[in-house]
């Protein structure tokens, strides 16, 4: 029976692997959607598990947590930066690290911030030393530098025909270890060597270095100049701060009281999850339309196979008039059919792991963010049921063929 089978599907390899192609092009569709969607849910997850309370001007939800802890380029209006020193007192708090936004280089985006969250992003570091003065800076593990190059910072980015500060280059003395997120590709110096290079400082406490460069002034910058992290009441407006609470209890205080008036508490986690419920619905959405191409393909698949035993009624009709049972007639009908769509499930199956992967390699490219891309338990009763829906469709065609007199056929 299998020897009848394989050399029948030699004699229709055309035609068999056109059913095989139209049945993993279908498949991979919802594979795909399936696999990119739980990637980004997963990276994403991953990647806000550093921080578990950001605290910025208030505004929005979204935009906050995208820019402070996705890195996402965007202005975002300035707090007080009398918060810093109250928070960095708080004796709730176990850490708070301030960030600024505005520059890049060489499309990696530089963030100012305190030794606090660099010892905190990725452990020790993977090599060399943290940044101890304000010309130095410790990249992320997906920055193509190395220990000692010189970054000139650019405001904005080459895109926006942004133009290269001069008053200050740092220069590279660490690099952290990797953590799959945003801050991978990114650049962290001392957060008072961005406000110096901006302008800003005791005479200019709410300008936004995003904004503080239009005029092209210039600023005599100390490279040498050791870091100060004792904060007072003169910091100047700060875009976000990262937020790290003793206790649970502690984060669920501090979120009630720095979400009202100017200032807005977010825990990253519980935006994200609103995000998710937007991205479930675009799920639900395209699912809907992979499913409906498999209806459409095993609809097609159930003609084409139709007309195929009516294209064989000879063959048939000459195997029952040497003696084949029906039974036997029946299943080669319905193996022949069934091992070409489960073929097709398997292929497509590769095909959308494929381009999940290639996606996701895509988007963290652009985002630093790692999208790790896999199957679940539950994908096996997704291919199960789809095995289950080709072997009832293959039964149509093997009941038609399990039917036919042989006299019949041999008329026809």
């Amino acid at each position: 029976m299998i020897r009848f089978i394989l050399a029948d599907l030699r004699r229709f390899w055309l035609g068999s692997a056109v059913l095989v192609l139209i049945v993993a092009l279908a498949v991979a569709l919802g594979v795909t959607v399936t696999l990119q969607e739980r990637a980004l849910r997963l990276g994403s997850a991953r990647a806000a598990d550093k921080f578990d309370l950001v605290i910025g001007a208030a505004g929005s939800e979204n935009q906050l947590v995208l820019s402070s802890v996705f890195l996402q380029a965007a202005p975002l209006p300035l707090m007080d930066g009398g918060l810093l020193p109250k928070l960095a007192a708080d004796p709730r708090v176990a850490w708070a690290a301030p960030i600024g936004f505005g520059d890049s280089f060489m499309g990696n985006p530089i963030v100012g911030t305190t030794t606090a969250l660099v010892h905190n992003l990725a452990g020790e570091l993977a090599e060399g030393k943290i940044f101890a003065k304000e010309g130095e800076a410790v990249i992320g593990a997906g920055v193509a530098l190395k220990q000692g190059d010189e970054i000139k910072p650019m405001h904005g980015s080459a895109q926006e025909g942004g133009h290269t500060h001069s008053e200050l280059a740092y220069h590279v003395t660490g690099r952290l270890k990797p953590t799959g997120t945003a801050w991978d590709r990114a650049i962290l110096v001392p957060i008072q060597a961005v406000w110096h290079i901006h302008g800003m400082g005791h005479h200019d406490d709410h300008e936004d270095p995003a904004e503080a460069h239009d005029e092209h002034e210039h600023h005599a910058i100390d490279p040498d100049a050791p870091l100060n992290e004792t904060w007072d009441d003169e910091v100047p407006g700060l875009p976000a701060i990262l937020v790290k609470p003793k206790t649970i209890a502690d984060a669920y205080k501090l979120r009630q009281q720095y979400r009202a008036g100017a200032t807005l508490a977010v825990f990253p986690a519980e935006v994200l999850t609103r995000l998710y419920a937007t991205l479930g619905d675009a799920k639900r959405v395209l699912f809907a339309i992979a499913v409906g191409s498999q209806v459409l393909v095993a609809a097609a698949l159930l003609l084409v196979t139709v007309m195929h035993v009516g294209q064989r009624r000879r063959q048939i009709g000459a195997l029952r008039a040497f003696g084949a049972p029906r039974g036997a007639l029946f299943a080669i009908v319905w193996l022949e059919l069934f091992a070409l769509v489960a073929i097709g499930v398997a292929v497509g199956f590769g095909i959308g792991y494929a381009a999940a992967a290639v996606i996701s390699e895509v988007v963290a490219g652009d985002s630093g963010v790692v999208m790790p891309v896999g199957f679940l338990r539950e994908d096996i009763g997704f291919a199960a049921a789809l095995l289950t829906f080709a072997a009832s469709i293959a039964s149509v065609p093997a009941i038609l063929a399990y039917r036919q007199p042989p006299a019949a056929a041999l008329r026809g």
